[in-house]
């Protein structure tokens, strides 16, 4: 169309050929003219527009890459595609950047009985099916504090958290607590897994589990990929929220750890996993397809 524009431009005249021209590619001489009539965009012009578009989405989800940011601005009626967000994420200085990994909070020496694996085979259809749970630190500028989480496997929302300065089965059964508020399921059907620290495996934190028939599933010693989803939504919160701001006090880290799973991660964070939707929004599609 740009070099009809300047066939046109440069010979008036070339303007009679315009209906031996729509033959050839399948256009009418109207439809020709009517896209000759529009104002040419640039590619700045262009760009510009969809900076518009891609700056509030980027901002919003601040550490997510350029395929997420893509489907979240598909989702909102922008036509763009993965490589035009890649770009301009790349110009902007908007791609995240990746911090250290985090160390490992695990105290599997002690003298409380361990279970098995019993998730290596599972295969997961609905929500309810399988919850697990891993604990974090975050560091303050003078202390450590510490973040429980407990997440459905199958819709990898974060059904239940706990934050606090010591760590012991307090915090994770404070966790556990919530999501037993929040989740109805079949006794006897739910499995829950987390590594063999002494937070999960000790008498009250099992107790509790039992009482509710949650059968107890624990990783193997040393495999880091048994625990793999709670783990990754552990290493999505630091990278995503942790590390990009600087705490002074445990207050503040409450309000952004709450603000961040609440709404963003739970409702916001599109997971490929899940079709890009957010896990809230997964579970209620899951209530929609029910018979």
């Amino acid at each position: 169309m740009q070099l009809l524009r300047k066939e046109v431009s440069e010979r008036p005249t070339a303007e009679r050929a315009l209906r031996a021209l729509g033959e050839a590619v399948g256009l009418s001489r109207s439809t020709i003219s009517r896209r000759l009539r529009r104002p040419l965009v640039t590619t700045e012009a262009r760009d510009m527009q969809r900076r518009l578009q891609l700056h509030p989405v980027a901002l919003e989800l601040r550490s997510a890459g350029h395929r997420p940011i893509t489907k979240e601005l598909q989702r909102r009626g922008v036509t763009i595609n993965k490589k035009v967000v890649l770009r301009l994420m790349r110009e902007d200085n908007l791609l995240c950047l990746r911090r250290r990994a985090f160390v490992t909070t695990t105290n599997s020496r002690h003298q409380f009985a361990t279970y098995p694996n019993l998730v290596r085979a599972l295969v997961l259809t609905d929500i309810n099916q399988l919850w697990v749970a891993d604990i974090t630190y975050i560091r303050l500028q003078r202390q450590f504090i510490y973040l429980a989480a407990v997440l459905d496997a199958y819709s990898r929302r974060c059904i239940g958290w706990a934050l606090a300065r010591y760590l012991d089965a307090r915090l994770s059964l404070t966790a556990l607590q919530k999501a037993l508020q929040t989740r109805r399921f079949t006794a006897g059907q739910l499995i829950h897994h987390s590594d063999r620290g002494v937070q999960y495996a000790c008498h009250d934190y099992v107790r509790v589990l039992q009482q509710h028939r949650i059968r107890i599933s624990m990783s193997r010693i040393g495999n880091p990929y048994d625990n793999a989803k709670a783990e990754r939504f552990m290493r999505t919160l630091k990278y995503e929220e942790i590390y990009l701001n600087d705490y002074d006090t445990f207050a503040e880290v409450m309000v952004s750890v709450e603000h961040f799973i609440e709404a963003v991660y739970n409702r916001k964070r599109l997971h490929s996993a899940l079709g890009y939707l957010p896990p809230a929004e997964f579970e209620a599609s899951l209530l929609l397809n029910q018979p």
